[in-house]
């Protein structure tokens, strides 16, 4: 077998997977692959920004409170805490280390709005191109210090006697490969390409979410699932994404007939939560409504949001009526692998950060902009865990073996196949009849879900195999889950079931999914900001 070693291997190249890179490559020897291009990733297609309290007139509670407020109730308070108030000085560090934030006419951070917030807080960069701005810096420090392989993906982790000890991978030629390593880093990102309409790179495919699950970490709360409101359309195609800083700026929701959607639906109308303003359009959709972004009220369209601009030039009608058509599409999964403050999974050595880790952070739905927030905070937290944790030496039992077994009788399915049942069963809107046809379909495939190696399918094959993986463990959270709360909508249960499911997870334990208490609280919550402060005993 094709062997490399290295003290810290990291798969995945988004803003985590370098962030962590960034802070260990003095220290340790570290190797990063993924699984396409370097800059291939969902942090690079970030637009609206970063959040962050950062002015006198903002306080880290205040962005604490409406992230837990726009979660559903359903953060953690230690890492949610733990998030917003470092905002602050790991915006310094991103600043020194070269990101150029956009600023006014004074010379002071332009700061925007966006849904959810109840000020403005969130700093961008290039207009609406603040990840590809944030990922560019660290990526420039990054290639010159770290070893790179790229179009080299991961296939499965090696845990032996409870500890990972490296991962296989296949390249480009199709060769196997073993990276031995002291610690494992996953930072593969999101499962948004599980869905047909989607804001996602094409490799946000849950490979490291379902990697993990087939080597026994615990996964948590995968039935969360964010839609984003607003895909730009073109017919039945999106074209791209239309960040939520447009309806901060003053862009408003219309019907074909010019009255305004969200008008009465929620106290912040346009900027109420994601998860809201999805389900309005939706609902819609079903009508066979359209529904339009009006940017007229948008000052300095072009200059502000020119990413979004340069989309829309592809189709000069929607610039002269100042109507852009959208509809809402798969953008981030709130759970994941789950990991403590330290970003350790339940496994000895393996390590999860960015949007594949569930933190807790996001609780039912993530607030905007809090994403690239949660990358530039854990990826420093991990890496102060892995330069600190106490050697363990993976290195003397060598490479194992493996075994080349004969392709699977059961033909996979196709990529829009497993969309299309993701699409209609666990979508926006979900019920337990379609959730049981879902896990039905999904049953199919059984022998594949629980296999553990598949070093004899090609990348593809692989790719669609971590696919029903991670839409099988979405489907069977959100059949667990009987109530409505952020991201998890269904429709036999509308509302919120506090007795039952207030501070309690989903969580798959060695491919078993139960619930677990996460708040120590018994008292219940009623939904008002005063009895959440109460119960999660915030100062």
């Amino acid at each position: 077998m094709n062997v490399k070693k290295t003290d810290v291997v990291i798969i995945g190249s988004g803003l985590a997977g370098l962030m962590t890179a960034d802070y260990l490559c003095d220290e340790k020897n570290v190797m990063l692959i993924t699984k396409s291009e370097l800059n291939h990733s969902n942090s690079w297609l970030a637009q609206g920004g970063i959040a962050a309290a950062i002015t006198k007139e903002d306080h880290w509670q205040e962005h604490y409170e409406d992230t837990i407020v726009a979660g559903g109730f359903h953060n953690r308070k230690e890492t949610t805490e733990l998030l917003v108030k470092q905002g602050s000085s790991l915006i310094s560090r991103l600043i020194e280390i070269g990101v150029n934030f956009d600023k006014d006419k004074n010379n002071q951070l332009s700061l925007g709005m966006e849904g959810a917030h109840q000020k403005r807080r969130i700093l961008h960069a290039g207009g609406d191109a603040t990840g590809k701005v944030i990922v560019e810096a660290v990526m420039a420090r990054v290639i010159p210090r770290v070893e790179i392989f790229e179009r080299e993906m991961a296939f499965d982790l090696h845990v032996e006697d409870g500890v990972c000890r490296g991962v296989f991978t296949k390249d480009e030629q199709g060769s196997i490969w073993y990276i031995e390593a002291d610690h494992v880093i996953i930072a593969t990102g999101g499962v948004g390409q599980l869905y047909s309409a989607t804001s996602n790179c094409k490799e946000a495919t849950g490979d490291g979410i379902a990697m993990a699950y087939r080597a026994g970490a615990e996964v948590a709360d995968m039935e969360f699932i964010q839609f984003h409101p607003t895909l730009l359309m073109n017919g039945d195609s999106s074209c791209g994404l239309i960040s939520e800083a447009v309806r901060g700026e003053g862009a408003k929701l219309v019907t074909e007939e010019g009255c305004y959607l969200m008008k009465g639906k929620h106290p912040m109308e346009d900027l109420a939560p994601r998860d809201v303003v999805a389900r309005e359009i939706f609902h819609s959709k079903l009508k066979q409504e359209k529904i339009f972004l009006n940017i007229a009220n948008v000052k300095n369209f072009k200059q502000r949001f020119p990413s979004i601009y340069k989309m829309c030039e592809k189709n000069p009608e929607m610039l002269e009526n100042k109507l852009l058509p959208v509809e809402p599409g798969a953008h981030f999964i709130m759970g994941g692998i789950k990991v403590n403050r330290k970003g350790q999974s339940s496994i000895e050595n393996l390590y999860a950060v960015g949007e594949c880790a569930y933190t807790g952070v996001h609780g039912a739905n993530r607030l905007a902009s809090n994403s690239l927030l949660e990358a530039v905070v854990f990826s420093e937290r991990l890496s102060r865990t892995v330069l600190n944790k106490k050697q363990i030496n993976n290195r003397e039992k060598g490479a194992p073996s493996i075994v080349i077994k004969n392709k699977t009788s059961k033909e996979l399915p196709t990529t829009e196949e497993i969309q299309n049942v993701m699409d209609q069963y666990v979508g926006i809107i979900r019920n337990k009849k379609g959730l049981q046809k879902a896990i039905q379909w999904f049953g199919q495939y059984e022998s594949i879900l629980r296999e553990k190696s598949h070093y004899q399918l090609s990348t593809q094959e692989k790719i669609i195999s971590n696919m029903l993986t991670v839409g099988f463990l979405v489907t069977k959270a959100s059949l667990l889950r009987n109530e409505s709360r952020g991201g998890h909508y269904r429709n036999d249960f509308p509302m919120k079931n506090d007795d039952q499911w207030f501070g309690y997870r989903s969580v798959f334990k060695n491919g078993e999914l139960c619930r677990e208490r996460f708040i120590e609280n018994e008292a219940s919550v009623q939904g008002s900001l005063p009895e959440l402060k109460k119960e999660l005993s915030i100062s």
